[in-house]
């Protein structure tokens, strides 16, 4: 490790990789990866039934274009016009990346790439390599990394971005093996650290992602969309979405007491309308106030039974209440699409091995046995549809400070699913050709200090276990809005003292000291937009403030919020733009170097 390099990249994922991988091809090759563990983060560690990709349209006959692609994700509301544009213009350029890397997506034998329809998706731009989507592309973006011999600083926990004045100088790190803190200078920066995983209890991101927005947070830079994020049913001893088959196949949800006592909670409340919305579950995994008489009330029924100290299962052993007289008793859609699978037979997981056996395999490889036990449950965070605040070429307020993947706030209210892979992809690289162009020498770091963590009795995990579970009790897709202010307070609070009472054992425990702090202002950050956008939109997207119906949406959300430290505010979003198209105009100025 150097004591200086022209850019670093912080993260190991499909951002990480892929923004290490464009810099080397741009020409700039004085550059590090810093990772606290390379085999860690999202996108290494999960996936879902059938991981999607979102890209154009690149098979068949039905039409396509790049401003009808930017026009569904500006539709999803809270979005700005340029990401829209610059993640569907440069879509089929990434994917296309993607492929030559190696990554199998699968193919006719003319060479078009099969799509499907995925949420939100008015086409069909879907397109997968399994359940594993993002770990195939993660490997395939490192393989190019290393076969550049690109360097990869590993075990160094990024504890603070410094600058001088509007610009990056460099980073510090804490060794998390050793505790000991090391600066590094850069003249540019770019987080790919995923998003905030660690804030609430109820999470189906990896226990190997943390997050670091609270970086961005402290370097004084703004957040966006703080409080739009994906929740969904995960279960949570092997944290993995139960979305698609896993609903389709129709596994009976169980409801167990403190004295073991089990209930088939939902045909309790619902009867025989249960088996419909188990079934579009697996197509609306994601909780949503527009279907909280449909879909979305599963998740509400999971979560109070939880609140009432039950734990929750899925049993895919049995049968659920309603089956009893056969199939004819399902809707017409569950019943064609079950049809169509050659799946009219047996019990749940009978049908889920005739249609998807690696989702059964899946769990087998982390211990758990489908076919002979319940699988634990809970609503948990998936994805914060948030993230940091950058412009077109996803840089921050602060020069030199790029932000790619789920970490950049490039996502609005709703998004189709698999659009976060393609982000990954068109932000690094939009980075890396902005930073290629606009190359210099690093900067000296002018502020190096890094404030001590004081040595006691450890009350790290104490502290994050309190605030995680306060988070998922007031502040998940069911917002208590008196609750988060309380909690808002809390983070508050020790945010300011943190330095003076958090104590660690032994210095090698200064990295996790330094993930609490980066969690503490990251809950701060995500509160104050939730009570902001609680106060002045109400219930919307994934959130349901205080059990209120949401407003009648008269069209996608034209506004966001913006948070910067503790302090948020809802502004208008950009509009779509209408950049020149014409050949003659943009030839003359490529010629020109413009």
């Amino acid at each position: 490790m150097k004591k200086q390099y022209h850019t670093l990249i912080i993260g190991t994922g499909c951002a990480g990789f892929n923004a290490a991988d464009r810099l080397y091809d741009l020409g700039v090759r004085d550059i590090a990866v810093v990772t606290e563990s390379r085999l860690a983060g999202t996108s290494r560690n999960t996936g879902s039934d059938k991981q999607t990709y979102y890209k154009l349209s690149l098979c068949g006959s039905d039409g396509d274009s790049v401003r009808e692609m930017a026009d569904t994700l500006y539709s999803g509301g809270g979005v700005m016009g340029e990401h829209a544009l610059c993640e569907a213009a440069y879509s089929a350029r990434c994917f296309m990346r993607l492929v030559e890397l190696g990554v199998p997506f699968p193919t006719n034998e003319f060479g078009e790439y099969a799509g499907y329809k995925t949420d939100h998706d008015p086409r069909t731009r879907a397109t997968s390599c399994g359940p594993l989507t993002s770990k195939y592309m993660t490997e395939a973006l490192e393989r190019s990394v290393m076969a550049k011999n690109i360097e990869i600083i590993d075990r160094q926990r990024v504890v603070r971005i410094l600058k001088d004045g509007d610009a990056v100088t460099g980073v510090a790190c804490a060794d998390t093996v050793t505790g000991e803190i090391t600066v590094i200078a850069c003249r540019n920066v770019v987080l790919c650290t995923g998003g905030p995983a660690g804030i609430y209890q109820n999470t189906v991101y990896p226990e190997s992602q943390h997050g670091a927005t609270g970086l961005a947070v402290e370097a004084g830079v703004p957040l966006s969309n703080m409080e739009e994020w994906q929740y969904g049913i995960a279960s949570t001893r092997f944290r993995w979405n139960l979305s698609g088959t896993y609903q389709q196949v129709l596994p009976r949800y169980v409801s167990v007491d403190g004295n073991g006592t089990e209930r088939e909670f939902l045909y309790d409340a619902l009867g025989a309308d249960s088996l419909g919305s188990i079934f579009l579950k697996g197509y609306q995994w994601p909780f949503d106030v527009r279907k909280i008489s449909g879909s979305s009330e599963i998740d509400l029924l999971v979560a109070e039974e939880i609140k009432k100290g039950n734990r929750v299962f899925l049993d895919f052993m049995h049968n659920p209440k309603g089956l009893e007289s056969g199939f004819k008793t399902l809707t017409a859609e569950a019943y064609e699409y079950l049809e169509r699978s050659d799946a009219l037979f047996g019990t749940p997981i009978e049908r889920l091995a005739k249609m998807n056996i690696g989702a059964i395999r899946l769990y087998r490889d982390h211990g758990i046995d489908l076919r002979s036990e319940y699988l634990e449950i809970a609503v948990c965070a998936q994805h914060c549809n948030g993230g940091v605040a950058v412009d077109l070429n996803w840089q921050t307020e602060l020069k030199g400070l790029y932000v790619a993947g789920e970490a950049a706030g490039t996502f609005g209210v709703y998004r189709p699913g698999g659009s976060a892979l393609n982000s990954t992809q068109v932000g690094s690289l939009r980075a890396a050709e902005h930073i290629a162009k606009h190359s210099s020498e690093p900067r000296k770091p002018s502020d190096t200090a890094v404030p001590e963590i004081r040595i006691g009795e450890n009350n790290v995990e104490k502290i994050r276990t309190e605030l995680q579970s306060e988070m998922s009790r007031v502040a998940d897709f069911d917002r208590d809005t008196a609750g988060m202010k309380k909690l808002f307070e809390k983070t508050d609070s020790l945010f300011r003292t943190f330095f003076d009472v958090v104590r660690i054992g032994e210095r090698s425990q200064t990295a996790d000291a330094f993930r609490l702090y980066d969690m503490i202002l990251t809950q701060r950050a995500v509160l104050s937009a939730m009570i902001c956008s609680a106060e002045n939109i109400g219930s919307h997207g994934s959130a349901l403030v205080d059990r209120t119906s949401p407003k009648t949406e008269s069209g996608p959300r034209t506004t966001r919020t913006i948070t910067r430290g503790a302090d948020s505010r809802i502004e208008p979003v950009s509009a779509m733009p209408n950049p020149e198209l014409w050949f003659e105009t943009l030839l003359a100025r490529q010629q020109k170097g413009e």
